[in-house]
């Protein structure tokens, strides 16, 4: 049985919320939170698998404490939830250290398979960000185009698991969602297309 925290400062969101995950027989609604700050209090006494955390709420905002409980060494998986598609919101929630995105125009089925995937361990992205990660990505090289002076390589996915564990240990990374961060930060990767320009933010989170 998976144990959730539902935290989102609107009643209707919760209840409904509640409604479609004990629906399913290995989900459990542990209990709710109306801010940033009972999600807190919530997790410490709870101690869910997974916390459905909103972006925006009062009083402490989700990504605000997203990043309590990350460093307070909450074990719960963190499934952020908004209403709004932006890039911002999404690079945030992940630095914080969120499992996975989703937006709450979500069926039934993406929102019980997310708190399943993150809470076996996976990290997950709503399918819109997804899509447009996918887009970027095609603006790029297409796959086995050579690259000048280099010859052809093989790598077997153990070889690839292997690589990637050696690099999330050398810069003290958790997953790979921490490595993407990393590379955003650190312009080895450009930002997606969707990105809010400076200036146009119409609310804080």
């Amino acid at each position: 049985m998976i144990s959730v925290l539902i935290a989102d400062d609107q009643d209707l969101i919760r209840e409904g919320l509640r409604m479609l995950l004990e629906a399913e027989p290995d989900l459990a609604v542990a209990g709710e939170a109306g801010d940033g700050g009972q999600a807190l209090a919530q997790a410490r006494l709870l101690d869910p698998d997974v916390i459905l955390m909103d972006v925006r709420m009062p009083s402490m905002n989700g990504i605000e404490a997203t990043t309590r409980l990350v460093q307070a060494g909450s074990r719960a998986r963190i499934l952020m939830l908004t209403t709004f598609n932006l890039d911002e919101y999404v690079y945030h929630a992940l630095k914080a250290g969120a499992s996975g995105f989703l937006l709450k125009d979500a069926s039934r089925e993406q929102l019980t398979g997310a708190v399943r995937a993150v809470a076996a361990g996976e990290t997950l992205l709503a399918p819109a960000i997804t899509r447009r990660l996918i887009e970027d990505f095609c603006h790029g090289p297409a796959p086995g185009t050579p690259v000048a002076g280099a010859a052809g390589l093989y790598l077997s996915e153990a070889t690839v698991k292997s690589h990637i564990a050696r690099i999330l240990a050398k810069l003290g990374l958790r997953d790979r969602v921490q490595v993407a961060v990393y590379a955003y930060e650190h312009a080895i990767v450009r930002p997606g297309r969707g990105n809010t320009p400076p200036g146009r933010e119409t609310r804080p989170f």
